[in-house]
């Protein structure tokens, strides 16, 4: 079997820097792997390549900074037909559960396969795998809404109805919370003010956020479908829809990340013992809200914006 290849993207000149990489992955047999060294976390060439390539790789950081990131892209083989935390999530969305309770991100995290999560976390394969079948013997009378079969305009309502307005509608009643809490438990407990820190910058990304995708994405995507029916092409002033797709993702990564700190932060939202109820009513906002993200952003990442990206091709 040919060698795995090492490339030092550093030396490369900036605007070949992608291009040469596609051109090593596309020309790599089956099992094999293109190395990046690099001087910052390349993520955004993960976004890229799965966009244009597919679920066909693997990626594993070896190295993970601050000076150097050394990342393992490995090609699948054919008959490694390999499910996502997504993909697996999109098929029965009980399973979340499951990777809720091992800290296996299924939303940003969610083209990533179970076998390398799994990995990441140091956790068993077989055991988060036999509790992915339990659940689905023990849960398959449960009525659950089938997203992946609903039309993109469908879907794009429903976010918005549902999950942009449960942001908006909670956003206020969680930061009074916050500062509250903050005010009256900060000296004994002074995660609060960190919490109360963290707090404003996710509301303040994912409010932007939220108007993106609703002025610019959203109607794009609609548009797409109504052209397709019509038998037209759509046009946009960003080019391909990976474009803002990738923008978006990466927000969800931020807004993801920050609620993963206050969870830290909140150790789990386990409430002291002098907690008031104004503590326990953040706690458990602060809880739900991060529940709720969790979907809203596996309904975009995992279902609308794959079928999107299909539909402009």
């Amino acid at each position: 079997m040919e060698q795995d290849i090492i490339i030092d993207v550093t030396k490369i000149e900036p605007r070949l820097k992608h291009p040469s990489i596609f051109k090593a992955f596309d020309y790599l047999d089956e099992g094999v792997a293109v190395i990046i060294h690099n001087d910052h976390d390349p993520k955004p060439l993960y976004y890229q390549l799965l966009g244009e390539r597919g679920n066909t790789f693997s990626w594993a950081y070896l190295e993970n900074g601050p000076e150097l990131w050394r990342v393992e892209i490995r090609k699948y083989l054919s008959s490694q037909k390999v499910e996502t935390l997504g993909e697996i999530a999109t098929k029965d969305l009980r399973k979340a559960e499951v990777f809720k309770k091992y800290g296996l991100d299924f939303c940003c995290g969610g083209k990533k396969t179970l076998e390398d999560s799994c990995k990441e976390k140091g956790l068993d394969v077989l055991q988060v795998k036999a509790e992915l079948e339990d659940i689905g013997k023990i849960n398959n009378l449960i009525p659950q809404h089938d997203y992946n079969s609903w039309n993109l305009t469908f879907l794009i309502d429903y976010i918005i109805n549902v999950h942009h307005s449960y942001v908006k509608n909670n956003i206020p009643a969680i930061e009074e919370l916050c500062i509250k809490v903050a005010e009256h438990h900060g000296k004994q407990h002074p995660e609060l003010l960190q919490i109360k820190a963290k707090a404003e910058l996710l509301f303040s990304e994912i409010k932007t956020h939220l108007i993106k995708e609703e002025k610019i994405l959203f109607p794009y995507i609609k548009q797409l479908e109504v052209n397709k029916m019509e038998g037209m092409n759509a046009s946009n002033g960003f080019g391909s829809i990976l474009q803002p797709i990738s923008v978006m993702e990466n927000d969800h990564e931020i807004v993801g990340n920050l609620g993963a700190e206050i969870k830290a932060l909140s150790n789990d939202y386990t409430l002291p013992a002098d907690a008031c109820n104004s503590y326990y009513l953040l706690y458990k906002k602060l809880e739900e809200f991060e529940n709720d993200l969790h979907l809203h952003i596996h309904l975009e990442n995992n279902i609308l914006f794959p079928k999107a990206v299909e539909l402009e091709r």
